[in-house]
């Protein structure tokens, strides 16, 4: 694996085109995977991130006090018209673009950013962030992927970026880190948005090395070990909810709330209604982690408070189903929502997901 991307990162830095700060840790090759390692920890990142989208989609956008009244606890997906009326995973956005996203990778055995641009602006993106609209518009007017990234704090790059793992599996180098960047800013060129994409990368490889769950502080220890530094001190972010004084760094006021409601022991609807659990970084991420914090043993567990107790579920739960899914692997995942998940990136392509990953296990691990 040649690292064309991490100089192209340079450019991008030296250009002050990428809104983020340079740092040291962009440059570093991250460890190995250990000897133990098993391709099933890949199946269960991104099986992880289809079922938690596909538990949620159906109930997204919903207070989860209305979405309790009308269904009660969620464990099982909804009936959707969509799959005839039956209780089938379906994909939204997370899935569709993740995956798309998979689909470039193996294409071209790295990533290729406008390949990427290209890829997402070809098909119907079922439930399309304001964002992502602004993006693809952008796109299409100019061709340039470097220019069409929105300053957007939003979620859309962050629930999408995990499969950029994939090429650097056998042979790590600092490309990682740039393809992490890199496949966010297509989309979103925030700091925000940056920042948390990488941390999350490196999150997500950390978890594939472990054969044990974390302690539940690392989970907010680590994230901020890559964001802190990236994103640096210069955005002023303020949240949405009342009562919330803050302006600052998403990194900070993930720090201030999530350290709050550990020492108030505040359960994860308590804390998701405090900070808010909607599809802004300032509300997914905090949210993310203090799930984590909790039930990051418990994929299950971790993946239903997603679904049930925030209010942009889906992709709260992708981004939680694939730090889960990394960390236990495929087999931890519960087997009814594995046989019930239809395996679409689109309308009509049944089992592409399954195919995808099939063919990922055979370009980036068995054949390296």
């Amino acid at each position: 694996m040649n690292n064309a991307n991490s100089t192209l990162l340079k450019e991008l830095f030296a250009q002050h085109a990428v809104a983020l700060d340079s740092h040291d840790l962009l440059w570093h090759v991250p460890p190995a995977l250990p000897a133990w390692f098993s391709f099933e920890r890949i199946e269960g990142m991104l099986l992880g991130l289809a079922v938690g989208d596909a538990l949620g989609n159906t109930s997204e956008g919903q207070n989860p006090d209305v979405r309790a009244a009308r269904y009660g606890q969620i464990t099982d997906y909804l009936p959707s018209r969509y799959a005839g009326g039956q209780s089938a995973g379906l994909p939204s956005d997370d899935t569709q673009m993740a995956f798309w996203t998979l689909e470039v990778l193996l294409e071209d055995g790295t990533l290729d950013p406008d390949h990427l641009a290209r890829r997402f602006s070809q098909e119907r993106i079922f439930g399309i962030g304001h964002s992502v609209v602004d993006f693809l518009a952008a796109y299409k007017s100019s061709g340039d992927w470097r220019t069409a990234g929105r300053p957007s704090a939003g979620n859309g790059a962050l629930m999408r970026i995990a499969p950029v793992l994939l090429p650097h599996l056998k042979s790590p180098t600092c490309g990682l880190w740039a393809d992490a960047v890199l496949a966010g800013m297509v989309t979103h060129n925030d700091r925000a948005s940056n920042a948390a994409c990488t941390a999350f990368v490196a999150l997500l490889w950390d978890l594939l090395g472990m054969q044990t769950p974390p302690q539940p502080d690392w989970w907010l220890e680590h994230y901020l070990q890559a964001a802190r530094p990236l994103e640096g001190e210069q955005t002023a972010y303020a949240p949405r909810m009342k009562g919330l004084d803050y302006s600052g760094p998403l990194w900070r006021f993930a720090e201030q709330q999530l350290q709050r409601a550990s020492a108030s022991r505040w359960s994860i609807l308590q804390a998701c209604n405090t900070w808010g659990s909607g599809a802004y970084l300032l509300e997914t991420l905090p949210s993310v982690l203090y799930i984590l914090m909790h039930f990051g043993h418990d994929p299950e567990q971790a993946i239903l408070r997603a679904v049930n107790d925030t209010r942009d579920n889906d992709t709260v739960a992708a981004i939680v189903g694939a730090a889960v899914g990394a960390l236990h692997g495929k087999t931890a995942l519960p087997k009814r929502w594995l046989d019930r998940l239809l395996g679409r990136t689109n309308d009509r392509d049944d089992g592409h997901i399954f195919d995808l990953i099939d063919q990922a296990r055979v370009r980036f691990w068995d054949n390296v």
